[in-house]
């Protein structure tokens, strides 16, 4: 069957030849599902035109305008190249996103000036499901295993052995109102996902805008990524697990407004045995009257530690995290005894230097269950708030989403 299919395709391929580009409906390998497949004949697509299906050989968008009409994917093998200036109106009458599968590439250089960006008409919170990128680096996921099951609505396995693997690069790259509930409705995606992504690959300047779940996860994988705004996200604004390992990261800016759970939300899956990732410089911001999505969520302290999740930060600013109700904010909140004992007492967990300002439960870190000898802290002077460049990929309807660090 497979052989027919893939002949079937070559035909169809070659009497598109003659016009500018042609669609073909083939079965992708992936949940048995028909996808559309749209190839330019000449590898371009310019102004106007739609991505849809999956994109199974080399292709370059051209400055301009496009649509990402329902679950996209880049086939293994396959370089996705995007210019700067690309704008991406996503179709939210169905559910839509952008997805790199293993072995795939995508390389999308927008500049400060001209981001490459992914919105919606509607421009609300959930419209669509963002950019998933999947990777053969290591993982531990449950139990220790070595690949698990995506929670993204694909169902597609991921975990390698490539710790160096490259999925491409993004670069001043906006992803804009994800997050969309999928499955059974309580499943979401988030504006931007890494399933097992390797050390190759380059994440800078990336700015994930109202999603409704995570700014941005990690599963596992060893990629590190700089200069990252989180604005305005429901659920956590980084969140990772797996054992993540990712060791070069810096500038990592949270602004938390409206609605928002944990500024951080970390865990290794429950494997004590982890490569704590280093973040150089973050900075979370909560804004006045900030709730958590479930009324009365003990959901709102800065970062949160639980199932033996690792971090090595310095330089951190905290700022805005307040008591809600009966429920306390802290800088750092520890979740169980097992994480404590695993990775905080034998220096796998660190934040310092830190400065927790405008905020409450000041000097003390926080934990949900009984500790006779709370860790407590000193607030810094040394410590500095993330710089970021301010330009148009920063920029959202007029917003500047940068104000929060002034």
């Amino acid at each position: 069957m497979k052989k027919r299919v893939l002949s079937l395709c070559s035909l169809a391929l070659v009497a598109c030849l003659t016009f500018t580009s042609c669609s073909i409906d083939i079965n992708d390998g992936l949940g048995g599902e028909e996808s559309t497949v749209t190839t330019p004949t000449d590898g371009v697509l310019a102004n106007g035109g739609t991505l849809a299906g999956t994109i199974t050989k080399d292709l370059l968008i051209k400055k301009g305008n496009y649509t990402i009409d329902g679950i996209v994917k880049v086939a293994a093998n396959v370089t996705l190249t995007i210019e700067a200036g690309a704008v991406f109106n996503v179709v939210t009458t169905k559910t839509s996103s952008l997805v790199i599968l293993q072995d795939a590439k995508i390389n999308a250089q927008g500049t400060i000036s001209e981001p490459i960006v992914f919105t919606t008409s509607t421009k609300t919170p959930g419209d669509w499901g963002g950019i998933t990128i999947y990777g053969k680096a290591p993982i531990k996921a449950a139990n220790g295993n070595t690949t698990a099951q995506s929670e993204d609505g694909n169902n597609l396995s991921y975990g390698g052995t490539d710790a160096n693997s490259n999925s491409g690069v993004m670069k001043f790259v906006r992803v804009e109102y994800a997050g969309k509930k999928i499955g059974d409705g309580t499943s979401e995606t988030n504006s931007m996902t890494f399933y097992s992504v390797g050390a190759g690959t380059i994440l800078e300047n990336l700015v994930a805008y109202k999603g409704t779940d995570d700014g941005y996860e990690f599963f596992g994988g060893t990629v590190s990524a700089t200069n990252l705004i989180s604005y305005g996200n429901y659920d956590d604004s980084f969140d990772w697990q797996d054992a993540w390992s990712g060791q070069n990261n810096s500038n990592w800016f949270a602004y938390q407004t409206g609605t928002g759970n944990f500024g951080m939300e970390i865990e290794a899956s429950g494997n004590s045995d982890n490569t704590a990732p280093k973040i150089n410089t973050v900075t979370l911001i909560r804004a006045a009257n900030t709730n958590p999505e479930s009324a009365g969520s003990a959901e709102i302290s800065a970062i949160q530690f639980k199932k033996h999740g690792t971090g090595i930060f310095s330089n951190v600013y905290i700022s805005g995290y307040k008591n809600t109700g009966t429920q306390k904010a802290y800088a750092v909140l520890i979740q169980d005894a097992a994480t404590e004992t695993s990775q905080v007492l034998t220096g796998k967990v660190k934040v310092e230097p830190i400065n927790y300002v405008n905020s409450d439960n000041a000097g003390v870190w926080g934990y949900a269950y009984v500790q006779a000898n709370p860790k407590t802290f000193t607030n810094a002077a040394t410590v500095t708030k993330v710089s970021l460049p301010t330009g148009a990929w920063a920029t959202v309807d007029g917003v500047n989403l940068l104000a929060g660090l002034q």
